[in-house]
């Protein structure tokens, strides 16, 4: 694995949210957020996972932990469920997605949608079917596509939305499409990227 309100004069007060003040849980210490980010190519130096590192630097510096999976990490067979569970890289990777809080998905557009590697990647997540939480049911799913074009990047990710929907994830409204035949692509779209991080741990924490 890549690493990478209340009132003066109210006795009980209730926060937002319509929890009281003297309720134990109102005072609970937040648990630190969790954003995993899976996608990417085989190459290291792939445009998706440095935009992936992006969202994930600002994730961090939102207080969050973080961790990429992208690559090997990433680089399974193709999806058959019997031989999956005796994979360690799968297992890692359900492990990783069991403890999330939030999943950025990233993926370059090959021929208008995402790639295999990363379609193969999320077909796994059939495996956590049977989990309590199914899928990525009720987590913030960011959602980051790159081609050299903007049709193709705009088109894969469009896709990669309706395939959170699919796995029962909550996309960020704001979604991140990045045109790599610019100069500078990266950079340009780092306001667009803290954006939808601080969405995604704005839902995350509340």
């Amino acid at each position: 694995m890549w690493q990478v309100a209340a009132f003066a004069d109210d006795p009980c007060p209730v926060l937002s949210g319509g929890m009281s003040a003297h309720d134990p849980l109102a005072h609970a210490p937040m648990k630190q957020p969790h954003i995993v980010a899976l996608g990417g190519t085989l190459r290291p130096t792939s445009g998706t996972a440095a935009a992936l590192e992006r969202a994930l630097a600002h994730a961090a510096t939102l207080g969050a932990r973080t961790t990429l999976l992208t690559g090997p990490a990433i680089d399974f067979p193709n999806y058959e469920p019997e031989t999956a569970k005796g994979n360690t890289r799968i297992q890692s990777f359900l492990r990783a997605l069991r403890d999330a809080d939030g999943v950025i998905i990233g993926s370059p557009g090959y021929h208008g949608t995402l790639s295999g590697l990363v379609k193969n990647a999320l077909d796994h997540v059939e495996l956590l079917r049977r989990d309590d939480r199914v899928y990525f049911d009720g987590m913030p799913i960011g959602i980051v596509a790159t081609a050299a074009g903007w049709q193709a990047a705009v088109a894969t990710m469009t896709t990669l939305r309706t395939v959170a929907h699919a796995l029962r994830g909550w996309p960020t409204p704001i979604g991140v499409a990045i045109n790599t035949a610019e100069d500078g692509a990266i950079d340009q779209a780092d306001g667009q990227l803290r954006l939808m991080v601080e969405q995604m741990i704005g839902f995350a924490t509340r």
